[in-house]
This record gives C-alpha cells, structure tokens and sequence, in this order.
C-alpha cells in the first residue's frame, strides 16, 4: 500500500465494508471496491447494489449499442450515489481501453466509450461488472469515517466481485477476514 497522508495507507485495491452500525441508506450494508484513495480523496463502486429494473440492455440502447444474447439481461450496479450518470466498468484483463485505470494486478476500473463497444461486440473483458455511479470521498473523510468504525477494511477479491451472488457479497467479504457480521455490536468503541 501506498501512504496516504500522516502515515495511513492507499486503501486503492481494498475493500470497504459497512459495519452493521452504518445506517447511511446510500452505503447500509454494502460492500465497496476502493478504485483510487490519495490524499485528494478515494473513489470506489459498491458491488452489492443493483437497479431492480435496469438491465445492461437498456444502458446500452440509450449509447446507441446493441448487446449479444446473454449480455441482455446483465444486472446493472448502483455503483454509488454520485456522478449517477456516468457509466463505470469494474473488469478483469485485457487492459487496453482509454479510460482505463488500474485497481489492482488484475483489476481495472473503465469508463470509456471503447470498452462499452467492445462488449457490445462480445470482445470486453469476460469478468466484469457496470455500474452507473460511483462513491467518493474528499481529502480526510474516509479516513475519519475509518476512525470512527464505519466500515471495515480487508484487500479486495476478485471472486467476491465477480462470481459471489450479489445478495452475499457483504456477508463473503467480512468472512474473507474471519468475521461474522451477525456477532458485530453496534456499540462503538476505542481503546
């Protein structure tokens, strides 16, 4: 990890986690993939949100594309409450697109024309997910919220991503670290 500012470290790579205390509507259990964190501030995407009646077909009629078969009916994620206009793709290689931004080894986050047409044509990325949206903090706010036992923190994992059932994304990622959600106190607490 990368420092940030006074020591603390880049969460980029990482996964934030809500902490059942979090009652926030705009993060209440979710699960968000941290995509940039500099002393500017952090960006990420939650991947355990979708739009109940927006499916990836619609998103890309509105761009002018058409999508092969299976690709259709592809759940479109909230990825966080700004910038709810704009189209990102969280992904796994290849890694040419022009908005591409690298997450992680093996992750890339995208939100360029040229990786939509590429779906489109069913040569993107074969892991990956669309978000419309994404979650941002400013410069110390993610840090504070850390401090304040918001969320939970633990390197992010692909297969949570990309091959766990949304609905058990919150609860897989806190058992990545050996933590069961349901045991949490709500009681906040430092020693």
């Amino acid at each position: 990890m990368q420092p940030v500012k006074n020591g603390l470290k880049s969460l980029k790579g990482h996964f934030l986690i809500a902490m059942p205390s979090l009652i926030d509507p705009n993060f209440y259990q979710t699960v968000t993939c941290i995509c940039e964190h500099t002393p500017e501030g952090a960006l990420g995407l939650i991947i355990n949100r979708i739009f109940p009646d927006l499916k990836s077909d619609s998103v890309f009629e509105e761009l002018g594309l058409t999508l092969p078969g299976p690709e259709k009916s592809r759940s479109i994620h909230l990825g966080g409450p700004v910038h709810k206009g704009q189209v990102f793709v969280l992904h796994g290689p290849p890694f040419e697109w022009e908005g591409f931004h690298q997450v992680a080894p093996s992750l890339g986050l995208s939100n360029s024309k040229d990786i939509l047409e590429a779906l489109a044509l069913g040569k993107g990325p074969a892991a990956h997910m669309i978000a419309l949206g994404c979650a941002g903090w400013g410069p110390g706010q993610l840090e504070s919220e850390i401090m304040a036992n918001a969320w939970l923190t633990c390197p992010l994992k692909e297969t949570i991503i990309f091959n766990t059932p949304i609905e058990k994304r919150w609860q897989a990622a806190a058992k990545s670290m050996g933590i069961d959600l349901g045991l949490l106190s709500d009681a906040v607490g430092h020693a």
